[in-house]
């Protein structure tokens, strides 16, 4: 079985839809390819942003929850979520952000430097550039993430001895690995855990690993099974299908397929432009349309 490749998407927990499309779409420039509901909480939006043609790999997606407390950062959960950008520049991006009016400063993670910021909710997020030169400044797609495991090591040892990822380095803040892709996705699992988080606005819900189609999906639940975690059933999210578990540092991992991809229900051209539900939510898009905010499209 191959190892996995790159990250498929990442999910957070969000607040006001509109303020969430002005911040990704207006000033961090990803597009919008799709509107949808939480198929698990519908009359929630779930909203996608990612590159022009939503490939897995730029993808972070939204529960817009509009009554609910903030949440707490802490383990269980995934950090700050870092995006990939042109070589050289990072002096336009944080030229921009200050025209937004943006907190932002310039740290060290994933062994170089990094323009973290935070957005409209409190989500924390970072630019590194990569090694693609580019006559713009426009987002390439994710460059990794900081996982906020419960028990570093067991973490650790699943993404290197079952998912394949290669280590980079390792001190006494951190373990540093990427995936073995084209992306070369960079992940951090900081060490020593931090007190337990709660989920709410401003926190991640879960990471997204991508397989390649359904039946590469159906090896790695049996093998994950295998190691002593427990998965859910496959779920049909119309634009991938997935599995869920709770790995061993209580953090949300999910496995989707690379297909069918977020053009099955509408031209690439037109992704994102109207609100798509599942077969089974389709009766209540009235009910929907006439409950959920507007959105400023």
């Amino acid at each position: 079985m191959e190892a996995i490749k790159r990250i498929h998407h990442i999910t957070a927990i969000v607040g006001d839809p509109n303020e969430n499309i002005k911040f990704y779409r207006d000033i961090l420039g990803l597009r919008l390819v799709k509107q949808t509901v939480n198929f698990d909480d519908p009359g929630v939006y779930h909203l996608y942003f990612g590159d022009d043609n939503g490939n897995p790999g730029t993808i972070i997606t939204f529960f817009n929850w509009l009554v609910d407390r903030p949440g707490l950062k802490g383990s269980g959960q995934i950090g700050r979520i870092a995006f990939r950008i042109p070589k050289g520049s990072m002096g336009a991006w944080q030229k921009h952000l200050d025209e937004h009016k943006i907190n932002n400063r310039i740290t060290q993670l994933f062994g170089q430097d990094i323009l973290e910021f935070d957005d409209v909710h409190s989500l924390e997020l970072a630019l590194v550039e990569g090694q693609e030169e580019k006559t713009d400044k426009d987002i390439i797609g994710f460059h990794g993430a900081v996982l906020l495991s419960t028990s570093p090591e067991e973490t650790s040892k699943l993404l290197t001895e079952e998912m394949g990822l290669s280590p980079i380095q390792s001190n006494d803040r951190n373990f540093h690995f990427e995936t073995v892709g084209e992306e070369r996705h960079h992940l951090i699992t900081e060490i020593p855990p931090r007190p337990r988080g709660r989920f709410g606005i401003g926190t991640v819900h879960h990471i997204a690993w991508s397989v390649p189609n359904l039946t590469s999906l159906l090896e790695w639940r049996e093998k994950l099974e295998n190691v002593g975690l427990r998965l859910t059933d496959v779920r049909d999210r119309n634009y991938f299908k997935s599995v869920y578990t709770g790995e061993f540092g209580n953090m949300v991992f999910e496995f989707a397929t690379d297909d069918p991809g977020f053009d099955v229900d509408e031209e690439l051209e037109h992704l994102g432009e109207s609100l798509q539900l599942p077969e089974q939510y389709e009766d209540r898009r009235e009910e929907y349309e006439r409950t959920m905010p507007k959105l400023d499209l």
